[in-house]
């Protein structure tokens, strides 16, 4: 499915190496067919990173994306399970990480709006650019806007464990002594980061994936693009 999607962006970023031919081919395309053919890869491409992520154990399935506990926590884990708290340790991941799915599931208008907005130079810049362009221009552009959507929801999770409040009160003193990082000082910042984080990384592995074999599947704008660039 999201090599039918990103065929188009996939096609000619793939051969990028080719250098004058490349950038030939781009000229000879007329932008509104490149645009448009990157912009529908890039929606569908962020639809189906939503959707992964988004689902029952998206992220807490995924070692790749799972959110672990904060290193201040991790550093007294063992302490903690020694006093009996081992459950609640338990329970702040998983809160974490369910937190999360919720979160990223709002992404999808944010992301589709910044594909919207996206200009000829900056489709042109990503179909040229490295193996993960788009992923890059996606965080350039949503960033804040996912933060300010994700944090609430984070919050409204985390807020039922008992463990995330005493974090944010102990890590926001050790932050003010320089124990932790600012921005690990409180859980739901730290867990809207490492959602945000998760999310780019699955958009950049589907990026890299398509760019190294788009052949799989065929659109016209593809056929258009291989027949200008095998001339």
């Amino acid at each position: 499915m999201i090599r039918d999607a990103l065929i188009a962006a996939g096609a000619l970023a793939v051969l990028a190496t080719g250098g004058q031919a490349l950038a030939q081919s781009l000229a000879s395309l007329s932008n509104k067919d490149a645009v448009a053919g990157l912009k529908d890869a890039l929606v569908q491409s962020a639809d189906k990173a939503v959707g992964q992520l988004g689902a029952a154990d998206g992220f807490l399935g995924n070692a790749k994306v799972k959110i672990p506990l904060p290193d201040s926590i991790k550093r007294v884990e063992s302490g903690l399970r020694m006093v009996g708290m081992g459950r609640q340790a338990d329970e702040l991941v998983v809160s974490m990480n369910r937190a999360a799915e919720m979160a990223v599931k709002e992404a999808t208008p944010i992301l589709v709006d910044s594909v919207k907005k996206m200009s000829v130079q900056d489709a042109k810049a990503v179909l040229t650019g490295g193996d993960d362009a788009a992923t890059q221009y996606f965080r350039r552009t949503t960033s804040d806007q996912l933060t300010q959507r994700f944090l609430p929801i984070v919050k409204k999770m985390t807020a039922k464990v008992r463990l995330a409040e005493q974090y944010n009160s102990l890590a926001g003193q050790a932050a003010s002594l320089g124990l932790v990082k600012q921005e690990d000082a409180n859980i739901d910042n730290y867990v809207t980061r490492k959602a945000l984080d998760g999310l780019f990384l699955v958009i950049s592995e589907q990026e890299r994936a398509i760019r190294k074999d788009p052949v799989g599947a065929a659109t016209g704008m593809a056929q258009k693009v291989f027949g200008l660039l095998g001339k």
